[in-house]
C-alpha cells in the first residue's frame, strides 16, 4: 500500500470527522438559540409595561423596548453566524478539500502543509485546517511553479518554498487517488474535468483554474480590465471565479447588488446561474443589454447601430452651451389633469438663469418642481372632494393604500389620510419629475445634432448628460462578449455606472455583428472614462478538441494561430459535407438528427433567424426542438438554434447547417461568424452546405 495515500485518507477521515462534528454542533447551537429566544422574547413581553401616562413613565416604557430589541438582535446575531458556519461545514462534506501545498517560510524551519478547499473553516482554536481558495497564500497552488515562489497578503510580498503542490480527487471522506504536479498540461485534475459529459449548467472551475486564468482572477481591482480570450479558453468561467474572489477580498463591505453582470441572452443567464450559489456566494445583478436598457426605459433596437462614439461626443460639447426654450417643455400629466404646466416648468428653469443646463440645474428644477407639487397637495388635504374620493373607495383599495379600512371620526383624521391618499395617487407625477418626463429630449437631442431623428441610445445619452442620470452604487460591472457591443454602447454603460470598475472579456473573433467595437475602440472609451485599461490574453482551448480548434484557428490571424494550443485529447476529425441537391442535404440532416447519440447534447446552428425558419420547414415534423430565448438548455438531445443565441454556450456535438459560400463568402465578418460557430463544439463538428461550401474552409 502507498504510504502517502495512507496517511492522506488518515488526514482526510480526521477532517471529515471535524466537518461532521462542527456540522452536529452548529445545528444543535441553532436549536438551543431558537429556542432560548423565544423563551426570553416572551418572559419580557409577559413582564413589559405599557405605560404611556407621564414623560417618565413612556421613557421607562421605551427603554424596556429598546432593551428587548436588543436582545433579539443578539440571538438574530448569534443564529446568523451559527447558520453561516453550518452552511459552510455541509458545503465542505461534499469535498473538504481539493489541493494541498507544503510550503517552508524559512530555512530550517518546519513544512507546513495547507489544505485548499471550496470554502475555509477553523477549529476551536480558531486555527484554519482548511483554507479557501481565495484566500493570499492559495496563489502559490495556482501559480504552479514548485521551489521558490511567491503570494502577496496585505500588502507585502512574502517568498516562500513550495515543497508538494498535491491535488485530490476526494468524494466525501473517501480519497479516490492523489497527485503531485507542477504545470498545467500534467494537471490530472483538470484532465478528469474536461473529460466528463457537458451537463445543462456551467459548473465551478474552483479546483482545476490554470495559471493564466488564475492572473485575470487575482488581478489587482483596477479601473478596467480587457481579457481577451479564444473561444473554450474559460472566459466566462473566469469572470465567475474573479466575482466569487472579489466577494472574499471585500466580504466586509461588498453587497451583491453592487456588482452587475451584463450577459449576451437569458439563456446564457440560466446556463450560468447555479454557479456563484455551488460557491456559497450569492448571484450579481445580471443583466442582458436589453433588459438594463428596459429599466432605463429605453426600447434597445437595431437603431443602435447608427449610433456613433462621435454622435455621443458631439451631445457632450453641444450641451455644454444649450440653451432651452419653451418648446422643450411639456406638462407634467395625471390622465387628463395637468399638474404641473410647461409655463411653470419655464419659471422654475428662470429662477436658475446663471446655472447652464446640466445635472446641478436639474436637480434644482427638481426641487422646485417637488416642492410646488408639495404645495398643491397640501391644499388639496382639505378639500371635500379628495374626502369623498377616499370614503369611495373599495375595501381592497383602501387596504392597499393605508393598510386598513378607514373611519375618520374628525378633520384631523381627515387630512392625515388625505395626506397618505394623495401622495400615492400623484406618485406617478413625482415619478415624472424625478425622470425628466417634463423634458422633450428628442426635440432637444434633434436640435444639438441637426438631425430629423435620435436613436434611443443617443436619447439615453442625452438624457444621462443633461439629467445626471447614472448608477452612483455600483462597484463593479462585469461585460461578458464585450466585442458584441458598440462604440457608443460602452460609452453608456461607462457612463451610466460612473464610480464602477469594469471587467471586459471577449473574443475579437467572435464579433458576429457589423459595425461593433474593435478592441482598440474598446480600449479608446475606457482610457478616456478610466483612465487605466490593464489586459490579460487567455490562449488555451480547453473546450474543443484539438481537431475542432485547428478548424476554427485556421479562421483566426495567423500570427494569434501560433500562440493557440488545446488540451484536450485528440478526438474525431472535422467533416466537411457539400451538397449539390436540396434533397440530398435533407436526408443528411435527417440522418444527423435520427442518429444523434442520446448521451449529451448536439445543436445544430443556423447563421440567423430566416435560415432557422427555412430549416424548420425543411425538416418537418423531424425537426428537433427550435431553442427560444427565454428557454433552458435541455442535457440531451438534439437542439436548432440560431448563431446570436449560440454564442457564449457549448454543445457537444455541433452542426453548422449552412455554410455555404452564399451564407458565409470571403469576408471578415462571415470568418468570425464561422469561427464561433465551429468553436461551440466540444468533441465532434460537422460542416454542411447546400451548394458550393464556404471558400474559407478550402
Amino acid at each position: 500500500m502507498d504510504p502517502i495515500f495512507e496517511e492522506e485518507q488518515q488526514h482526510l477521515t480526521e477532517t471529515y470527522g471535524q466537518l461532521v462534528g462542527i456540522r452536529d454542533e452548529m445545528l444543535a447551537k441553532m436549536e438551543a438559540n431558537s429556542r432560548d429566544a423565544a423563551k426570553t422574547i416572551g418572559d419580557m413581553r409577559d413582564e413589559l409595561a405599557l405605560d404611556f401616562a407621564s414623560d417618565d413613565m413612556t421613557m421607562e416604557t421605551l427603554a424596556d423596548y429598546e432593551s428587548m430589541n436588543r436582545i433579539i438582535d443578539s440571538y438574530n446575531f448569534s443564529s446568523t453566524i451559527n447558520a453561516e458556519r453550518l452552511r459552510r461545514a455541509v458545503q465542505l462534506l461534499e469535498q473538504p478539500y481539493f489541493a494541498k501545498v507544503s510550503l517552508q517560510f524559512r530555512p530550517g524551519e518546519p513544512v507546513k502543509d495547507i489544505y485548499l478547499g471550496v470554502a475555509g473553516m477553523t477549529n476551536d482554536e480558531r486555527r484554519h485546517f482548511i483554507v479557501d481558495w481565495r484566500s493570499p497564500v492559495a496563489e502559490v497552488y495556482y501559480n504552479q511553479e514548485n521551489g521558490r515562489t511567491s503570494y502577496k497578503a496585505n500588502g507585502r510580498t512574502i517568498q516562500v518554498d513550495l515543497l508538494c503542490r498535491r491535488q485530490f480527487d476526494i468524494n466525501r471522506d473517501k480519497l479516490n487517488a492523489y497527485f503531485d504536479t507542477t504545470v498545467a498540461i500534467e494537471d490530472p485534475l483538470l484532465m478528469s474535468a474536461l473529460s466528463k459529459q457537458r451537463s445543462d449548467k456551467m459548473q465551478a472551475i474552483t479546483t482545476t483554474i490554470q495559471k493564466e486564468q488564475n492572473q485575470v482572477i487575482r488581478h489587482d481591482d483596477v479601473p478596467a480590465l480587457l481579457v481577451g480570450g479564444i473561444a473554450g479558453s474559460g472566459k466566462t468561467s473566469v469572470l465567475l471565479q474573479r466575482i466569487a474572489y472579489l466577494f472574499y477580498q471585500e466580504r466586509e463591505n461588498l453587497n451583491p447588488d453592487d456588482v452587475f453582470l451584463i450577459t449576451p441572452n437569458p439563456v446564457f443567464q440560466k446556463y450560468i446561474d447555479n454557479v456563484l450559489p455551488d460557491m456559497g456566494e450569492r448571484n450579481p445583478q445580471t443583466r442582458t443589454y436589453a433588459q438594463l436598457m428596459d429599466f432605463l426605459g429605453v426600447q434597445a433596437s437595431g437603431q443602435d447601430a447608427h449610433a456613433t462614439a462621435e454622435s455621443l461626443k458631439a451631445i457632450d460639447a453641444a450641451v455644454v452651451n444649450l440653451k432651452l426654450d419653451q418648446e422643450d417643455f411639456r406638462d407634467i400629466r395625471l390622465g387628463d389633469q395637468s399638474v404641473i404646466s410647461a409655463n411653470q416648468i419655464r419659471s422654475a428653469i428662470n429662477k436658475h438663469k446663471r446655472i447652464p443646463a446640466g445635472p446641478r440645474l436639474f436637480a434644482l428644477v427638481c426641487e422646485d418642481l417637488n416642492e410646488r407639487l408639495e404645495n398643491r397637495l397640501a391644499s388639496l388635504c382639505t378639500s371635500e372632494a379628495v374626502h369623498g374620493e377616499m370614503l369611495n373607495l373599495s375595501v381592497e383599495e383602501q387596504s392597499q393604500i393605508f393598510g386598513m379600512q378607514i373611519h375618520p371620526q374628525d378633520e384631523d383624521d381627515f387630512r392625515e389620510y388625505a395626506q397618505t391618499y394623495l401622495q400615492v395617487k400623484y406618485a406617478p407625477a413625482f415619478d415624472a419629475i424625478e425622470n425628466a418626463e417634463w423634458l422633450r429630449l428628442n426635440r432637444i437631442g434633434m436640435r444639438l445634432l441637426g438631425t430629423q431623428d435620435l436613436s434611443p441610445i443617443e436619447w439615453l445619452h442625452l438624457k444621462m448628460a443633461v439629467t445626471g442620470l447614472s448608477n452612483r452604487h455600483a462597484r463593479f460591472v462585469m461585460v461578458d462578449e464585450v466585442q458584441d457591443y458598440t462604440a457608443a454602447q460602452l460609452m453608456v454603460l461607462a457612463r451610466y455606472f460612473k464610480n464602477a470598475h469594469f471587467l471586459l472579456l471577449g473574443d475579437e473573433n467572435q464579433a458576429i455583428r457589423p459595425g461593433t467595437a474593435s478592441f482598440d475602440e474598446v480600449r479608446e472609451v475606457f482610457r478616456l472614462t478610466r483612465g487605466q485599461v490593464d489586459e490579460c490574453r487567455l490562449m488555451t482551448s480547453y473546450r474543443s478538441t484539438p481537431e475542432i480548434t485547428e478548424l476554427f484557428c485556421s479562421l483566426m490571424d495567423s500570427q494569434e494561430q501560433v500562440q493557440v494550443r488545446s488540451v484536450q485529447r485528440e478526438g474525431t476529425p472535422p467533416r466537411l459535407v457539400e451538397c449539390a441537391e436540396e434533397a440530398e442535404y435533407v436526408a443528411e440532416l435527417k440522418g444527423i438528427v435520427a442518429n444523434a447519440p442520446s448521451e449529451g447534447l448536439t445543436a445544430i446552428i443556423v447563421s440567423g433567424h430566416r435560415q432557422e425558419k427555412r430549416l424548420e420547414q425543411l425538416l418537418g415534423d423531424e425537426c428537433p426542438q427550435v431553442m427560444r430565448h427565454e428557454a433552458q438548455l435541455p442535457e440531451h438531445g438534439v437542439i436548432l438554434l440560431d448563431l446570436p443565441l449560440a454564442k457564449g454556450l457549448e454543445f457537444d456535438r455541433v452542426v453548422v447547417a449552412d455554410a455555404s459560400a452564399a451564407i458565409y463568402p470571403e469576408n471578415q465578418l462571415s470568418r468570425r461568424r464561422l469561427y464561433t460557430a465551429i468553436s461551440r463544439a466540444t468533441k465532434q463538428v460537422t460542416v454542411m452546405s447546400l451548394g458550393p461550401m464556404t471558400p474559407l474552409l478550402k
